[in-house]
């Protein structure tokens, strides 16, 4: 026998209490009884224009499933461990895990998520931007929970994405600060006394990430045909539990209570004490004997196009075939404690380039070569954009060796001209403005030009 359907009338009332009440049916819960939902109000107008609301959600299909709703902290839990980790890199989900540890769930983590509002969140905003968080930070944390909003709307948890309804803090992009011809000279003049000399050619040279230039693999090189096929990239992943109980296993790690005011452990942090565990913390997966998915690793980049081939500069070759042939001299130096992974740029164990070495280099030949402090970034994909356009190569071709998806993100890359821009004003000027006179040779100073000297004199006074 088939379950019998619920009477989808509605009925408004004056209750003992004062309030006028509203209920509706909705439809059937999950175990079989009628979905009936309760408004209140002052006057029967009110509550009137509650039930019908209701009613038009109902009728639309857009009302929320039945049962309670769960906190912002339980979805984000939800969201990154079973839906978001289905999609997104590895270092993608983790720096979500991050900003939803450091930020949501300390801002607005024990709000049930129907009763979310966006002054909740500008709240929200207001105190990480008075705790001196970037805007490029808030920016991307109201976009985390954003789109876990709109899942949680998308499976009407939720009626609306209140994210939607705010406007972020406003971002002023980050101006690119890369290497002039002259300290892309100093800068390799510094690196070629290092056994890394090729990887800082490259970065520079070629515009390559750093994760895809430590990436960068033997069989991906071909120096018949010159080219670099940037199929991976080597990237430092952070640890999973592999054991059954997370929560158990970090427990002599769990840290339920914040740091004291004048905590001193961790002083040296950039950003301060790490958030308090939460009561089902399931981090300090380092720890755990079983821990797995972490550590250096090769993972494919983003996006397609970045995995597309890139031609070699001509005069690169000799050098990485120099390269090559001191690896081979390191391999066979090693014997059996050379561990083979294939890398380009190795340590002389055979392991690839961890990528915090890595930086460190980069700022020590920035302070031999005399060059002030800036991003490594900076110092290799926006240095290669902005020469290769002073080189006077056109938009589409630079677009095509950096990779991008879209132009508007290469023109982001590219600073400026500056050399051509300064030619061009030269000549612009002297379309405009008239050269100077002409310096006469005479030097004798005639019986003419005293007297001129001195009338000009006796005006003056």
């Amino acid at each position: 026998m088939s379950p019998r359907k619920p009477n989808m009338e509605s009925s408004i009332y004056l209750g003992s209490d004062g309030w006028w009440h509203g209920r509706v049916t909705m439809g059937v819960k999950p175990d079989g009884g009628p979905d009936r939902r309760h408004r209140r109000a002052r006057t029967k107008t009110e509550v009137t224009r509650k039930v019908r609301e209701l009613e038009k959600q109902r009728d639309e299909g857009r009302a929320t499933k039945a049962g309670r709703k769960p906190t912002v902290a339980q979805w984000m839990d939800t969201y990154l461990t079973t839906i978001a980790s289905l999609k997104l890199k590895p270092r993608s989900l983790d720096d979500y895990w991050s900003k939803t540890r450091n930020d949501i769930i300390p801002g607005v983590g024990k709000h049930r998520l129907d009763k979310l509002a966006p002054e909740h969140l500008e709240a929200m905003y207001a105190v990480m931007l008075d705790e001196g968080h970037a805007p490029s930070h808030v920016v991307k944390v109201h976009r985390i929970l954003s789109r876990a909003l709109k899942i949680a709307h998308r499976r009407r948890l939720i009626n609306e994405n209140v994210a939607t309804l705010v406007d972020p803090p406003s971002v002023d992009e980050r101006e690119a600060n890369p290497f002039s011809r002259e300290e892309s000279k100093a800068f390799l003049a510094a690196a070629a006394k290092r056994p890394t000399f090729m990887r800082w050619a490259i970065g520079v040279g070629m515009g390559f990430r750093q994760g895809e230039a430590l990436g960068l693999r033997w069989q991906y090189v071909d120096l018949e045909q010159g080219l670099f096929h940037p199929a991976w990239q080597l990237q430092r992943l952070t640890w999973k539990h592999g054991c059954k109980d997370a929560h158990a296993c970090g427990a002599r790690l769990h840290r339920f209570e914040p740091c004291p005011a004048d905590c001193s452990a961790h002083q040296g942090y950039k950003r301060g004490c790490p958030q308090p565990c939460t009561r089902t913390c399931r981090r300090h997966a380092s720890s755990c004997l079983d821990r797995k998915g972490g550590g250096l690793a090769f993972t494919r980049p983003k996006t397609k196009k970045s995995q597309q081939p890139v031609p070699i500069p001509p005069p690169f070759l000799p050098y990485l075939l120099d390269h090559k042939a001191k690896q081979d001299e390191q391999r066979q130096a090693a014997g059996e404690l050379w561990e083979e992974c294939g890398a380009v740029f190795t340590r002389p164990d055979g392991w690839p380039l961890d990528p915090r070495a890595d930086w460190a280099e980069f700022k020590e030949l920035l302070d031999e070569a005399g060059i002030s402090d800036r991003r490594q970034h900076d110092g290799s994909r926006h240095t290669a954009g902005t020469i290769l356009n002073e080189l006077g190569i056109d938009m589409p071709t630079i677009m095509e060796i950096l990779r991008h998806t879209q132009i508007s993100q290469t023109r982001r890359y590219v600073k400026g001209r500056s050399e051509l821009s300064r030619e061009a004003m030269r000549r612009m000027g002297e379309a405009f403005m008239p050269g100077p006179d002409p310096v006469s040779e005479t030097r004798t100073e005639t019986e003419s030009t005293r007297a001129a000297r001195a009338r000009r004199r006796r005006k003056i006074r």
